[in-house]
């Protein structure tokens, strides 16, 4: 019913060689009822995309169809969305209940159906009690939350979130990812949520888009993207801390980074240029039962539960995640890691994404 496909979108501002395209060609199909998460940094494209999927900026080629209809040339009106901005955009003279009804108001609903649909969104967003205050009168986490009471009384096919958390503390945000879950469980309505939180993105997606310069790196669960980046950038992007990412030289069983050579627990896919991925949580400290990758230590950072150790490998910065209990090293010494053979990632040095069995079987 509600489903989005997006077929190879192009944006651009202005034409020749003044002209400036910001979306290269992105598609995606995202089914009825799912969440999917856009992520990337500031500037990627992402809002761009999501405006475009809203009918806020006009799509400079390709195809955008909501629910089996093409809506390039249809007003945002008439698309059957609701978005929630960063910004709440509340009417600050009218009270919780009037700021969520208005909509319906301005669309003639009866004022019981509008009474009906108000009440069912303020008890799925526990704000029964708050449906007489004004704006000035809620903290940012409650309006925030009557900014999505406005989307869901609208009853649409699609929801569309644009940073909605990026307003709110640490705490709050938190608390309102929960509440999105929540809500998204309930109403089962296909979202679209733009963020430049990994963390956020991690939590909420069924999938996610990983965005870059306009381009779609990756699109998958984040289990997927975490453990199968597609490319050095999303190794590098998603994770906190990232993936540690060493170029070098592959040579049979071993792997040269600057003057360093490492020791390999298996074959890398080819020889030659390649980057060697690694979590810092896949690191371990050696036991002495075959030759470590020697890393000399530079800082640490205390984190309660956890330990990072920051650290050199052939001039190459790598960190470390070591759990509480596991007596740290001092800064200044030389370590050894043990890096499982299952945990490493390797990735073309030229053209940055990963090597598939398939790739490797072409180049044997």
């Amino acid at each position: 019913m509600g489903a989005i496909s997006i077929r190879n979108v192009v944006k651009r501002y202005g034409f020749g060689p003044k002209g400036n395209q910001v979306i290269h060609g992105v598609s995606a199909e995202i089914a009825d009822g799912e969440f999917v998460v856009v992520v990337g940094p500031s500037g990627c494209g992402k809002s761009t995309l999501l405006r475009m999927v809203a009918g806020l900026e006009e799509i400079s080629g390709g195809e955008i169809a909501i629910s089996g209809r093409v809506v390039n040339d249809v007003e945002p009106a008439q698309r059957d969305i609701a978005m929630v901005f960063q910004n709440y955009a509340l009417y600050p003279h009218m009270s919780v209940f009037e700021n969520m009804a208005y909509g319906l108001k301005i669309a003639k609903v009866p004022i019981d159906e509008i009474r009906r649909r108000v009440d069912k969104a303020a008890k799925i967003l526990e704000l029964g009690g708050l449906l007489e205050r004004k704006p000035r009168e809620l903290s940012g986490g409650q309006r925030q939350r009557v900014a999505m009471g406005r989307a869901i009384v609208r009853q649409p096919q699609v929801f569309l979130f644009d940073e909605p958390l990026s307003n709110l503390d640490a705490k709050l945000r938190a608390q309102t990812r929960l509440e999105i879950q929540k809500l998204h469980a309930e109403l089962h309505v296909t979202s679209l949520f733009v963020t430049h939180d990994q963390v956020e993105a991690m939590t909420l997606a069924e999938r996610m888009i990983v965005m870059n310069a306009g381009r779609m790196e990756q699109i998958g669960t984040p289990d997927d993207v975490y453990h199968a980046p597609a490319t050095t950038f999303v190794a590098g992007f998603i994770g906190s801390p990232p993936m540690n990412l060493l170029r070098g030289r592959a040579d049979g069983g071993r792997f040269s980074v600057g003057e360093q050579v490492l020791p390999l627990p298996a074959s890398p896919p080819r020889r030659g240029d390649l980057v060697l991925g690694v979590r810092p949580e896949h690191l371990a400290l050696g036991r002495g039962e075959r030759p470590g990758w020697p890393m000399r230590v530079e800082a640490l950072e205390m984190l309660g539960a956890e330990r990072l150790v920051y650290g050199s490998v052939g001039g190459s910065l790598l960190t470390l995640r070591l759990d509480a209990t596991v007596p740290p090293p001092k800064a200044g010494e030389t370590i050894a890691l043990d890096a499982p053979a299952d945990h490493l990632h390797w990735f073309d040095a030229t053209t940055h994404q990963r090597l598939r069995a398939a790739d490797v079987a072409l180049t044997a």
